[in-house]
């Protein structure tokens, strides 16, 4: 019997295969930065090549070995890009650290991830004080060099021959590690090995994900922090792609002018951020048709903002859904062929979370672990499983995160029978008055769809009588004022009665996490202190300090 060959059994999933790939077919396509909306930087796809794999070879001069963690703590910019290839081309681990973080809550995450050697801006160095005063033997490299009394990137580069052969990685070795923003407790390391990363990002590049393509220009505006960007810059690499990095601290207006001057065909952002830069677009005349694509991703767009993007400025919009444990994406919102030439219904199906992306596999289950069917009503938790979803955490034991396999999102959804998710709310946000379940999110967006109510969030306060009961906090738009009252009046008619909140606080902002969700642990802690006695609402505004 003639044997059955067995293909590519010796060809292991890598993401520094995408390094070579970008050299050898796409060498002249440019890698651009910019800072405070001008270019400082501009260098091809070869030069990006030959830097990293000098990289690489200075990170094995230097002591890295196999498995080591890097740790990255940098801003958006082309030597944050070098080293998100050169560490996993070292054999290493690439660790992007929350730059938004407190110098305690890096100290904790580098200690814990153990990292055997850090990258950072100069200025975010005081950042490290904490993290070097416990660990005094850990060297620090500076991204930039500026004025530090520390070896930089460049200067190792200079000094070091390209690596000719590349540290040998199994495809399930780790590649990349993220840590979560620590809203319910101290943050959790996901890793994610070479395979995942590899899956993941030909997945982004499907029409119907993202569809980052050889044609795109891609402008980094999520931060390269945060899931390693949603995985685009590796999308980028793999599919040659010119990329554009706004560089530190870029505002939205620097932002705009960088879409426009260098002809953006795709970027992503949050909500806050895009309905900044509606704003801006519209009232400085700049043109974005450009892009082909905004991508949503964080919270739930409002209508309004959906609207503004397609109708006032031209350019599409869509969501798209994940979290750190999925690397990051599960699910796509782009609308079905059928919803062509009517924009409510594709305004619909963009505010919903999308559909399921290829490779993955999903299910919801109420509180006793049974499957709740796709019919768009019943509710349940969100189960997922598959190549690119975390199984556990780094170096921890959170067994109530996962079982038989399946990861818990923590997300209260439904699954309507064409396959959009709607995520109804997280788990620990569910108000129960009364013995019956109120969506904080279901609220907060109908909150937000009355005039000139900018964002809202609910939160559950203790009620004598009720158990729980709903406090809402809404932010106006610029240049406008809210009633408390009105606002009240106007969620009466889009809600059950039952649901309206006790009380509604009017706020100048609401507090955002350094991924920019909104920060209910800060919320909860502003409505320590209420406690209903009675069933009638009030309405005080107030001011969140």
């Amino acid at each position: 019997m003639t044997p059955v060959p067995s293909f590519g059994s010796s060809s292991p999933l890598v993401i520094t295969d995408f390094l070579y790939r970008a050299r050898d077919l796409f060498s002249a396509k440019t890698i651009t930065q910019y800072q405070d909306d001008v270019t400082v930087f501009e260098y091809t796809y070869g030069d990006y090549a030959d830097r990293v794999f000098r990289l690489a070879a200075a990170l094995i001069d230097l002591g890295i070995r196999p498995g080591d963690r890097v740790a990255t703590l940098a801003w958006n910019h082309y030597r944050h890009l070098e080293l998100y290839l050169a560490v996993p081309l070292a054999g290493a681990v690439l660790h992007t650290v929350n730059l938004r973080l407190e110098p305690d809550e890096i100290a904790y995450i580098v200690d814990h991830a153990d990292d055997r050697i850090v990258f950072a801006d100069t200025s975010l160095l005081p950042l490290l004080d904490t993290a070097r005063t416990r660990r005094p033997d850990m060297p620090v490299i500076t991204t930039d060099g500026d004025g530090a009394a520390l070896p930089s990137q460049d200067g190792l580069i200079a000094a070091a021959e390209p690596l000719t052969d590349p540290v040998p990685r199994d495809e399930n070795d780790l590649a990349a590690l993220c840590y979560t923003s620590g809203t319910t407790g101290p943050p959790k390391g996901v890793g994610y090995s070479h395979r995942a990363l590899y899956l993941h990002t030909f997945t982004a590049c499907l029409v119907d994900g993202h569809a980052i393509g050889e044609r795109d220009t891609v402008c980094h505006v999520v931060p390269m922090f945060h899931a390693n960007a949603w995985g685009i810059p590796f999308a980028a690499l793999m599919t040659g792609a010119n990329q554009v990095l706004p560089g530190a601290h870029p505002a939205v207006p620097e932002i705009a002018t960088i879409l426009a001057n260098e002809q953006v065909t795709y970027t992503g952002m949050v909500p806050t951020v895009a309905v900044d830069l509606v704003r801006h677009a519209l009232a400085s005349g700049i043109d974005l048709t450009c892009l082909r694509a905004l991508v949503l991703g964080g919270s739930t767009p409002t209508p309004e903002l959906i609207r503004s993007i397609e109708e006032d400025l031209g350019v599409r919009a869509y969501q798209g859904w994940g979290m750190t444990e999925l690397s990051p994406m599960g699910t796509f919102a782009r609308p079905p062929r059928s919803a062509d030439g009517d924009p409510q219904r594709r305004y619909d199906y963009i505010r919903r979370q999308g559909r399921l992306l290829p490779g993955l596999r999903w299910k919801l289950v109420d509180d006793e672990g049974v499957v709740v069917p796709h019919n768009g009503v019943d509710r349940g938790e969100l189960l997922m499983r598959g190549p690119w979803v975390a199984e556990h955490y780094f170096r921890d034991e959170h067994p109530e995160a996962f079982v038989d396999g399946w990861l818990r999102t923590g997300d209260i959804a439904t699954i309507d029978p064409e396959g959009y998710l709607t995520i109804v709310d997280r788990a620990k946000d569910l108000i129960k008055s009364g013995g019956e379940w109120i969506s904080s999110v279901a609220l907060e967006q109908a909150l937000t769809t009355i005039p000139h109510v900018a964002e809202a969030a609910v939160v559950a306060v203790p009620h004598v009588r009720w158990q729980e009961r709903p406090l809402a906090f809404v932010a106006p738009e610029s240049g406008h004022a809210l009633d408390p009252a009105a606002v009240l009046d106007a969620l009466a008619d889009l809600v059950p009665r039952w649901w309206l909140p006790e009380r509604i606080e009017v706020v100048e902002s609401l507090p955002r996490t350094s991924v920019g969700k909104l920060d209910k642990k800060r919320l909860r802690s502003a409505a320590e202190g209420h406690l209903f006695v009675d069933t009638h609402n009030s309405t005080v505004a107030g001011s969140l300090r």
